[in-house]
């Protein structure tokens, strides 16, 4: 060692990357195979809605509560399970389909133990990410946007592989595969995250109790509360999120279906997206950061969302929406690096974990809503209808940066503060900014 500075050590940081990379390129076979799947045995866009909803609500509420648990029990460990339990809840659906057992009750419960099981082990690995960061001698602002590339390059792959195997195989085989990736990401935590403080079990947490845990929870949601930029991101990232359910559960899926070349076309046309965001994540990482965060945001949230579901309504053939997934993934490549340095700067280390469980749980609110609200609509009043309905819904949502206040202080890290006090009796004056998973 030199000066008394630590040897750099890129194995954890690049373990982490990879394993959550795996998972997310699982988690696209998921997003295409399970609706596809759905619409195949039922032919029923009221009944891919309903699996979305339970789908993601154990999504929101692993959320809510989850936070002081991954501390408890460990960063690694929390990761380990959750890729074990949803690989099993996934190999479950092909294979208990096949043996003629599989009722739509048990799809709803399959598919609920995975969002249940699913939110803390993607939580857990990313806010590892600050620590394997400075471990591996590198910015934060890369290293998130490296995360976020990693993760938007398997989305694209994940989804483009979905579409030609559900062509040549079948949506089975696509969810036997997702089990599988589910099960890789265990084995890369287990082998590749050792020895990692900031990983392992909290020592400092008090005795379990429930009366700590309550106070833990607390703590988490009193500094997002405490923080108006957070809370802003919060709020348009939830209606954003509950759209984009809406979208991929959905709306796509069944406009590929009916009006497009299927499975294919959904595969390419989500793998477009993905390759857009990986794009714009690594662009963002090169150059945006040189640029005033708050401007590069404003002008890529309006772009990444609403044109795709005009686009959609509009017309009926593939390349207007190609053209329009790939310059809207490009934009939205950009926003979770921002959201996600920000988020860095703005949280303590020892609150990370609860912190991020109450950002996540905000972000995510409304996405049961938005799959089961897009299953009715399009059974109500046309895909077309449903498509502009829930645009124009993104559209509002995204106009945030340009209305609130909140969003000035975007620029400016804010000082950590390691406790944020008794829970405010509400709301600051305007702003907040949490991790969304703007598509």
């Amino acid at each position: 060692m030199d000066g008394g500075k630590q040897p750099r050590d890129r194995t954890p940081l690049a373990t982490v990357l990879a394993a959550n990379s795996i998972s997310t390129a699982g988690t696209s076979l998921t997003l295409i195979g399970v609706p596809w799947f759905v619409l195949e045995t039922t032919g029923s866009a009221g009944r891919a809605g309903v699996v979305a909803f339970c789908a993601t609500l154990p999504i929101v509420v692993a959320a809510l509560i989850g936070g002081p648990v991954i501390d408890r029990i460990g960063r690694r460990r929390v990761s380990i399970a959750s890729d074990t339990v949803c690989g099993a809840a996934i190999a479950a659906i092909p294979l208990l389909h096949h043996a003629g057992a599989l009722h739509f009750w048990l799809l709803c419960t399959l598919m609920a133990l995975n969002g249940l099981a699913h939110t803390p082990g993607n939580t857990a690995r990313y806010v590892l990410v600050p620590d394997l960061a400075e471990r591996a001698g590198t910015t934060l602002a890369r290293a998130a946007s490296l995360f976020d590339a990693v993760s938007r390059g398997a989305r694209m792959v994940g989804a483009a592989l979905a579409g030609v195997l559900i062509a040549m195989a079948g949506a089975e085989t696509v969810l036997l595969l997702d089990a599988a990736t589910f099960v890789l990401s265990a084995l890369l935590i287990a082998a590749g995250v050792r020895g990692i403080r900031s990983a392992e079990p909290s020592k400092a947490a008090a005795p379990v109790s429930l009366r700590a845990y309550r106070a833990e929870l607390r703590e988490g949601y009193a500094y997002l509360l405490g923080n108006r930029l957070l809370l802003a991101v919060v709020v348009m990232v939830m209606f954003m999120n509950g759209t984009d359910q809406g979208w991929n559960a959905v709306l796509l899926p069944v406009h590929a279906e009916g009006r497009l070349g299927g499975a294919t076309d959904l595969g390419l046309l989500t793998a477009l997206f993905g390759a857009g965001g990986l794009i714009g994540a690594l662009l963002y990482g090169a150059v945006g950061h040189r640029f005033s965060r708050r401007t590069v945001f404003t002008v890529c949230v309006v772009l990444c969302g609403a044109p795709r579901f005009l686009v959609a309504a509009l017309t009926g053939t593939t390349l207007p929406l190609a053209v329009a997934m790939a310059l809207g993934g490009i934009a939205g490549g950009m926003l979770n690096p921002i959201l996600t340095t920000v988020t860095y700067e703005r949280v303590p280390e020892e609150l990370r974990s609860r912190v991020s469980g109450a950002l996540t749980a905000g972000c995510e609110l409304t996405m049961p809503v938005g799959g089961l609200a897009a299953g009715l609509l399009v059974e109500g009043m046309g895909a077309t209808g449903a498509l502009l309905a829930m645009g124009g819904v993104y559209f509002l949502a995204t106009l945030s940066p340009l209305v609130f206040p909140a969003w000035r202080t975007m620029e400016a890290p804010e000082p950590q503060v390691s406790s944020p006090g008794p829970c405010p009796p509400g709301p600051e004056p305007a702003v907040r900014t949490p991790r969304p998973s703007a598509s």
